[in-house]
């Protein structure tokens, strides 16, 4: 049986596709996939070829990563090369590979002295991001499976590593971010007021610990620490999560057993990105 190739599909195509398989995100990452050093600037019929789509489609979907800042057109030849939201893909993965690359042995270690379970994320818009996230290798855990992992998202509202990532952004960052949260009740104690939410902002940024009593999940607790680079911004938050059924004491308590702990583990992995406190 003969296949027709229309204008809206590949010169090849895989067999099958799973229902959960988008075409369409895949035809455009192949576009910029199509982007190498040696090719950093391509034409319509460049790209058709590479991509196996047709001319007219091709463009579609240049015109779209166009608009969205992953190209840019040089308008004398009228040929596309990555643009500024291409390049800050790629120097966020940079960073997040040098982050994890350091935080992996010391997250191990702080999860293995405190026995619990032990996070790494970076600020994404209005949520975080899961990198990293170590379990204690004690016989007597007391990790819990909370059915996250590497990649899982949250909102940031109303986790402590979120409160970290929020409260050192710029103003105008933070309110164009709030601006997008939906601020739901997740846990008994969410905070759901903005206001409430900047005065507990102020709070991290006073004392450098967020600490998180059952705002995302009843029973949860967590304290976060900042992780700074090496020009002293804040791109990562470390955190300690507890269930108040493995550990049924004050939050006040937990504090004074693990927030030690946390802040020599973050000013460690800060110090090994290069940051160095200001004398």
């Amino acid at each position: 049986m003969l296949t027709t190739v229309t204008d809206e599909e590949p010169a090849r195509r895989p067999e099958t596709h799973a229902a959960s398989h988008s075409v369409s995100l895949e035809r455009g990452l192949s576009i910029l996939d199509a982007f190498t050093g040696d090719r950093s600037v391509l034409g319509i019929a460049d790209l058709a070829r590479a991509v196996g789509l047709n001319k007219s489609t091709t463009h579609r979907y240049v015109a779209t990563l166009t608009s969205l800042q992953y190209l840019q057109q040089d308008p004398e030849t009228k040929k596309y090369f990555l643009g500024p939201r291409a390049v800050d893909l790629g120097f966020a993965a940079i960073d997040s590979m040098e982050l994890t690359r350091v935080t992996g042995p010391l997250l191990q270690a702080l999860a293995d002295e405190t026995g619990f379970t032990i996070s790494a994320a970076v600020a994404d818009g209005p949520d975080v991001v899961y990198v990293d996230r170590r379990r204690s290798s004690r016989r007597t855990s007391l990790a819990m499976d909370l059915n996250l992992h590497v990649g899982s998202r949250l909102p940031a509202y109303c986790t402590s590593m979120g409160k970290v990532l929020l409260a050192y952004r710029d103003p105008a960052t933070l309110r164009q971010i709030l601006d997008r949260t939906d601020m739901a009740r997740r846990g008994p104690k969410t905070i759901t007021n903005r206001e409430q939410l900047l005065a507990a902002l102020a709070k991290v940024r006073q004392s450098g610990i967020a600490v998180n009593d059952e705002e995302l999940a009843p029973g949860l607790r967590s304290f976060s620490a900042p992780v700074r680079d090496r020009s002293g911004e804040v791109v990562a938050a470390i955190n300690v999560a507890v269930y108040l059924t493995l550990a049924p004491t004050s939050v006040e308590a937990l504090a004074g057993r693990l927030e030690g702990p946390l802040r020599r583990t973050a000013a460690e992995i800060s110090r090994r990105l290069g940051y160095r406190p200001p004398a």
